[in-house]
């Protein structure tokens, strides 16, 4: 490493550095990126790649009209008008444009029908009645190699295996960073290092809910997520933002795996609460289902019986009929021949449980659901069929519970520019912040799947454009 000086120095070799360096590149910026890993991707790499975004040339395609203006009223009512609205409003302006970058970059999203995050086209990403999830080919990896491929053309430098320590700091701005003791100076700074999912004190210290699962919580979000951003606050006073939100997704207590290797609970499931009743629909959205679930108390029961057990698909880790058959061998699913001595170990009134089973039995396998309309979320996820009845002994119940660790939303606080802010609420010359590390665009409600990755892109192009224009002898930017 030299001490060549460069426009723009980017922290973080996931989506949203890559985003920025690549951006700020094609605004002229000289770019060199750190990152942490090996590799290049971070959580990004090893997401869907799902992309939420409105008025885009895939939804065209498909007859869908959709607008800027529509996402950013879902978005702010979804998370109760608790983020700041200009900031979202430029997230949702400015996330269709970024996928349309995204297409002329090589992304490959077809303009047809997804049923899920992992078939490529448009999906129902979260609750929105118009759809918004952009599924491209070859997932999040393929996602990360066009704007790799990107980023060898404008011949941007990485770094790899080496993490930033600290920002460099001068004459009230900030002027580089500190890397393996080495200070490399630039006109401005892009911190996109991730969240902080992979550390257990910061976890406990912005998003402690998390522990609310206890030994069952497991975390998906990449290796790199170790909360660098918010050890660079103190020194240049910016302020933290979004302590207490996160997004955490309910599963059993025995998945310790991304569903991509746990695999999936059988679609003959029914949840239940400790009043032995039906409270959901079993396939809502994770944009609401932790909700769901906390309102509960925090967990549930998840039913299903032997039928359901031996018809799971072979070759995953946790939903797998011997991992269950073992899980219930040792007294930690539950199991009976009864639905009565059932709801007795689940101590759960037998009377409620039974009839709660039998009202499901009556209708989900006949295609409707008029309680909870699953039958609708069914068929928005392409289900060719409908449930079996809940009714081949043995029975089980196993835990259900928000305890898979995606992704983290407390971060530096941004403004609709990704300029980091002070605790005054005064920009941080120099400064700018994306994807998890830029606090404000994810909320205490995520708005559904493709919501990170969208913000990522989104906020690291945005960085890495103000950032290119940010030079010593310049003015400060405007909101």
């Amino acid at each position: 490493m030299s001490d060549t000086d460069y426009d723009v120095i980017v922290i973080g070799g996931g989506g949203a550095g890559l985003a920025a360096a690549v951006t700020a590149a094609e605004n002229g910026a000289s770019v060199i990126l750190f990152e942490a890993r090996k590799e290049l991707g971070g959580s990004t790499a090893l997401s869907a790649g799902l992309f939420t975004a409105a008025a885009t040339s895939v939804q065209r395609a498909l007859g869908i009209d959709d607008s800027a203006e529509k996402y950013f009223q879902h978005y702010m009512d979804l998370n109760q008008w608790m983020l700041k609205p200009g900031l979202i409003r430029t997230f949702c302006e400015q996330a269709g444009p970024t996928l349309e970058w995204l297409l002329e970059l090589g992304l490959d999203i077809p303009a047809k029908t997804s049923g899920n995050a992992h078939q490529p086209g448009l999906s129902q990403a979260g609750v929105e009645d118009v759809w918004r999830g952009h599924v491209p080919k070859d997932q999040g990896f393929g996602l990360v190699q066009v704007l790799d491929a990107a980023r060898r053309r404008h011949g941007i430098e990485v770094v790899l295996d080496t993490r930033v320590q600290a920002l460099l700091t001068e004459n009230d701005r900030v002027a580089g960073v500190v890397a393996d003791d080495v200070e490399l100076r630039s006109a401005a700074v892009v911190v996109a290092s991730g969240g902080f999912a992979r550390d257990p004190e910061l976890v406990d210290i912005h998003f402690p809910a998390a522990n609310r699962a206890g030994s069952d919580l497991f975390v998906v979000a990449a290796e790199g997520s170790r909360g660098d951003h918010i050890r660079y606050a103190p020194s240049v006073d910016a302020s933290i933002a979004g302590h207490g939100w996160g997004l955490m997704l309910p599963t059993v207590y025995f998945q310790r795996y991304h569903h991509w290797q746990s695999g999936f609970p059988p679609k003959s499931r029914i949840h239940v609460n400790a009043a032995g009743r039906r409270f959901m629909d079993e396939d809502a959205s994770y944009a609401v289902s932790t909700g769901i679930i906390d309102g509960q108390g925090g967990s549930a029961w998840m039913i299903f019986d032997d039928n359901a057990r031996q018809n799971l698909p072979a070759g995953y880790a946790d939903w797998a009929p011997d991992r269950i058959k073992d899980e219930a061998d040792a007294g930690r699913t539950l199991r009976a021949s009864t639905l009565v001595e059932l709801a007795e170990l689940m101590a759960v009134p037998a009377a409620a449980l039974d009839s709660t089973v039998e009202r499901w039995n009556a209708h989900l396998p006949h295609g409707e659901d008029p309680d909870f309309l699953r039958h609708r979320t069914l068929a928005n996820k392409g289900s060719m069929s409908n449930p079996e009845s809940i009714e081949t002994a043995p029975f089980y119940a196993a835990r259900i519970l928000p305890a898979e660790l995606v992704c983290t939303h407390a971060g530096l606080e941004i403004d609709s520019d990704s300029a980091v802010l002070t605790t005054r609420g005064t920009r941080v010359p120099g400064l700018f912040a994306a994807g998890e590390a830029g606090a404000g665009v994810l909320g205490q409600r995520y708005v559904g799947g493709g919501n990170a990755v969208a913000n990522a892109l989104t906020m690291g192009r945005i960085a890495g454009r103000n950032a290119a224009l940010h030079t010593v002898d310049a003015q400060p930017l405007t909101a």
